[in-house]
């Protein structure tokens, strides 16, 4: 599996294939792509894998008409949390933009299950989907179905998550956040609310993904520079609120100390805030949290005084989707990762930006 590094826009054009996402990033920075307010992704650069960029030409896949093509989407998690809610809406919302009749954009949800999720992608290939764009539940796992659409020449990008498989054989490219990056700005944070220091509980994401292991790496690797930061535990939430809070319970009484916490995202954040305040503690003051998505609920907790900071994780990847399939139909290079520019929240912006939150 490749790992995408950011590449900052100032002062570098790394390829020929920036213009991809460059090319709307001026119109997407104004523009709401979900039923809440804010900005589209946009992307801080990009990484084409091979110095070239994969085209339409070395795939052999057959050029369609996205205005007219049938166009799957595969959700990978119960739209329970704002985060798949946004992410989803954006997808019908861009469809909806480029004139894509509603019959033509097929949509399913795997329910967090991935045997489902790869029935479901062959399922979008049997109703006859020419393009897929795949929100993966697992970095492993999804290999069948992406065989199942390469040997139909059907082409697959990937968003949110990462897969293991190769980019421009197994599936295009995949577009989302550098979530070691994301790992780091939230230890920045954690690192600066508690003046160094702390003794930190992280409640991880579920396993098996790129997206709970980087985080996980990014934030420790950051704090082991700060010798006051003390990592006492650590537990998965699976991304999940009710699970974010029995497990905060649980760890506030087997480690009564803890005085910080870091949640890889704001479901478990939120989660972690109702156990604190259930044991009788201030969330945001006795116990700092940060977390990465920028969900409504979370950055409101910050104007609130009862949350610390906040790492957007920008789930809006509709405009960016289409765009790069049309480049890709049109003979333009693909680079094997689009990353996007992800914002943050804290005391100091949360009230004037809350209106950018999902």
């Amino acid at each position: 599996m490749r790992v995408s590094e950011r590449l900052m826009t100032r002062g570098l054009v790394a390829v020929a294939a920036l213009s991809l996402v460059l090319t709307g990033c001026a119109k997407s920075e104004t523009e709401d792509e979900t039923t809440g307010n804010g900005p589209a992704a946009t992307a801080a650069a990009t990484q084409p894998g091979d110095g070239t960029g994969c085209t339409i030409d070395q795939t052999g896949y057959p050029k369609i008409d996205l205005k007219t093509a049938k166009i799957g989407f595969s959700q990978s998690e119960k739209e329970a949390n704002p985060f798949r809610i946004a992410e989803t809406q954006s997808i019908k919302d861009e469809a909806g933009k480029l004139g894509i009749p509603s019959g033509n954009l097929l949509v399913t949800n795997a329910q967090s299950d991935l045997g489902k999720q790869v029935s479901d992608i062959k399922s979008l290939l049997d109703q006859g989907a020419q393009a897929l764009i795949v929100a993966p539940l697992n970095s492993d796992g999804l290999q069948p179905a992406l065989d199942a659409a390469k040997a139909k020449k059907v082409p697959v990008i990937t968003i949110d998550r990462k897969v293991t498989s190769e980019p421009c054989a197994d599936y295009l490219t995949f577009i989302g956040s550098d979530f070691v990056k994301q790992g780091e700005r939230a230890a920045d944070q954690m690192i600066r609310i508690t003046d160094g220091k702390a003794k930190v509980a992280i409640l991880l994401g579920s396993s098996g993904n790129n997206v709970t292991t980087d985080r996980t790496k990014g934030f420790k690797d950051k704090v082991a520079g700060s010798s006051g930061i003390e990592i006492v535990a650590e537990q998965t939430g699976e991304f999940d609120r009710s699970k974010g809070q029995s497990v905060m319970e649980q760890l506030l009484q087997s480690h009564p100390d803890i005085n910080a916490v870091y949640a890889e995202n704001d479901e478990m954040g939120i989660g972690a805030v109702n156990a604190i305040r259930a044991a009788g503690k201030k969330p945001g003051t006795d116990i700092k949290i940060v977390s990465i998505d920028g969900t409504r609920n979370a950055v409101k907790l910050i104007t609130e005084g009862a949350y610390n900071a906040v790492v957007e994780s920008n789930p809006r990847f509709g405009q960016l989707a289409f765009q790069t399939l049309q480049e890709f139909l049109d003979g333009k290079p693909i680079p094997a990762n689009v990353i996007i520019s992800d914002d943050e929240y804290d005391e100091t912006n949360a009230a004037d930006k809350i209106g950018n939150a999902y």
